[in-house]
Formats: structure tokens, sequence, C-alpha cells
């Protein structure tokens, strides 16, 4: 049952609220607290020209695969298209990749939100050691480059901080512009 009654403006307050309740004792690998990432995506999304329930959906993005939150909860705050989009932005175990990515891209507040959602950990991943960091360029390059336009900005960003190039990346070049890749 969808919370109605509440403005939106109310309905962003209670999500932000359960948000940060449920990501209580989680950390990024940079050490902050988890609660910040969801926060980011939702200003992202903001940023974006997207409106309330899009922000919830960035809030609640990693509930059902990363806290005890339950579908009903997603719902009661966030309404039935909020729940399917952090459905469609939950990974399952055994899940594949294109499976994934093809049903995300088919709705637009899922896309929107794992759109920001990449960008926020890209510019976050400076504060990981570098093997992740390679990790995730690569899976960034293979999946989510079409998503916004920032992420091969970020992309490259991200390469750039690597202390070796990345031979994988020369497309990535030619797509953003010309970048020194002797270090």
């Amino acid at each position: 049952m969808e919370n109605t009654k509440l403005t939106d403006e109310e309905r962003l307050m209670k999500a932000i609220e359960f948000a940060i309740i449920k990501h209580d004792g989680q950390y990024r690998k940079g050490g902050l607290p988890y609660a910040t990432h969801p926060l980011s995506v939702s200003e992202y999304v903001r940023a974006a020209g997207y409106g309330t329930d899009y922000r919830i959906a960035g809030l609640f993005h990693d509930l059902l695969e990363d806290t005890d939150a339950t579908e009903d909860e997603i719902r009661s705050i966030g309404g039935d298209q909020v729940l399917e989009a952090v459905k469609l932005l939950t990974k399952e175990d055994g899940y594949v990749m294109a499976d994934y990515i093809a049903r995300i891209k088919a709705n637009d507040m899922a896309r929107a939100v794992k759109a920001a959602d990449r960008l926020h950990n890209l510019r976050s991943a400076f504060t990981a050691d570098e093997e992740f960091r390679r990790k995730y360029i690569l899976e960034s390059l293979d999946w989510y480059m079409d998503f916004d336009p920032r992420i091969p900005v970020a992309v490259k960003a991200l390469a750039e901080s690597l202390s070796k190039p990345m031979a994988e990346l020369p497309l990535l070049y030619e797509s953003v512009g010309s970048w020194k890749i002797d270090k």
C-alpha cells in the first residue's frame, strides 16, 4: 500500500531517515558511513532533474541487497514504482550481468539511479586499492559507458589515478578526448 497521505517532502525525509537507519554500522571503502552513498546518489538524481520517487529510489537502491529492509517497507515509503526500480537494481545470487543491465535499461527510474550510483562510485573509488580501481574501470567500460555522458569522464579520471596505464583503454581515450597515458 502506497503512503499517499504524506507530501513529497515528508516522504523524502522519511526515506532519508529509513536509509540512514538501515545502513547504520556499514562503511564505504574509504571509511565513511555507508549512508553517505545513497544520500549522494539521491542528490545526483535530483541534480539531473528527477523528482521525489527517483530520489527515493536512489536512497533505497542498495537496501534489498545490503540490509534487512523488506519489500513491504520500501513500498510503504516509496510506492510500487520505487520498489520495482529497487528490485531491478538488486543483484541476486547467480545473476547474469547482461540480463541485469538490460532490465535496468528498460526502466527509466532504475536507469537514472544506476547512472547516479555508478557515477558516485567512480568518483569515490580513488580511496580503493589499485586492483579494485582497475576492475571497476573495466566493468564500467564493459557495461556503463552509455548510462550518462559524465561516466566516461569519471572513468578517465579514475584511470589517470593508476600507477600504470591500462592497455584496455584506447577506445576511452578516443571517446573522451586525448589524454596522457604515459606515466
